[in-house]
């Protein structure tokens, strides 16, 4: 890859963009070898339809607003090129959208709540892979096997010494990023390999069964909303959370609430009533803000205090070798 960005992008919209919360949302655990973020920047390497691309979004202040630069470098640079309001959530408008708790309220008072938008990448096969990795298993295994499986069959992407200087204390995570494989690469990974990255057989089923139709799940990004979801679940193995979590990222549906959730619907009760509440419970309390559900449900979790998680911790799989954990 080229060490000059290929692409160099600006976008003023005469507000706060907090970067780092819209895209940090795509990041898998602390350790994601595809993503850096700091409060102000965020490195992703990501491929595109185009190839593999190094990104950089950084955030500096402008008359009115804030001002956001991309600069992208690679084969897959040009792909990004009048995408990144989109990206960052141009197109999901808070009309409609109304305050019915506290914690919402609190949220919309509070400059970089207010002004987080969802993102809309329009990247399907980088938001189904991972998300399918994160089916009923812990977050801990989730992303350490996604981790695994990128340093072994991602692509390394390249930054220019401006980006890398910019890092500062995290200029070596930067200058390790990768690409998360291209659907076809993800094909390539055999059987045994996913079992090392402790991603189990039902799990590694699914990725294959939905990346047999990678190009018509890609297209579901320019798919009215309810017909990308009925598209995406005709995939054995595919959920309503999973599909949610594809709307959440990759289309920008502001409606597609985290259901079938361990913790989600908890935290929301802890958050509005004060105690644990189940799916049916989650859906009676987001009721009101329907068309905005998802977002009503970011806002609540952000903006309350966090529920205290107990219990035993689920058992990690005897079969991964220690380091895949690191």
């Amino acid at each position: 890859m080229s060490t000059r960005p290929d692409l160099v992008e600006q976008w003023e919209p005469g507000r706060s963009v907090p970067v780092a919360s819209i895209l940090g949302a795509l990041r898998r655990g602390s350790g994601d070898p595809t993503m850096v973020v700091r409060p102000n920047a965020v490195w992703w390497g990501v491929h595109t339809p185009a190839g593999p691309a190094a990104t950089w979004w950084q955030v500096e202040p402008a008359e009115g607003g804030e001002r956001v630069i991309l600069r992208a470098y690679g084969a897959g640079a040009a792909w990004f090129a009048g995408r990144l309001p989109t990206i960052l959530g141009e197109a999901d408008s808070l009309d409609g959208f109304a305050a019915h708790h506290e914690p919402v309220k609190v949220a919309l008072r509070v400059r970089q709540l207010a002004d987080w938008r969802i993102p809309r990448t329009g990247l399907v096969i980088t938001s189904l892979v991972p998300s399918i990795l994160e089916q009923k298993v812990t977050g801990r295994q989730a992303f350490a096997g996604f981790r695994h499986l990128v340093r072994m069959y991602g692509t390394p992407v390249t930054f220019d010494p401006e980006a890398l200087r910019a890092a500062g204390p995290q200029t070596p995570a930067v200058a390790r990023l990768m690409a998360a494989p291209s659907a076809a690469q993800w094909r390539r990974i055999p059987s045994w390999e996913w079992l090392q990255a402790g991603v189990e057989p039902p799990q590694s089923r699914t990725v294959m069964r939905a990346l047999e139709h990678a190009d018509r799940l890609e297209q579901t990004s320019e798919l009215p909303i309810a017909e990308a979801h009925a598209r995406l679940r005709l995939v054995p193995g595919i959920g309503v959370w999973t599909a949610a979590k594809v709307a959440q990222s990759a289309w920008g549906d502001p409606d597609a609430p985290t259901f079938a959730d361990y913790h989600v619907a908890k935290e929301i009760g802890h958050a509005l009533l004060g105690r644990d509440i189940d799916d049916v419970g989650m859906a009676s309390l987001l009721e009101p803000y329907r068309g905005h559900r998802y977002r009503a449900e970011r806002l609540i979790l952000a903006a309350a205090p966090r529920r205290e998680r107990h219990g035993a911790r689920m058992t990690l799989p005897s079969h991964l070798p220690q380091r895949a954990w690191r």
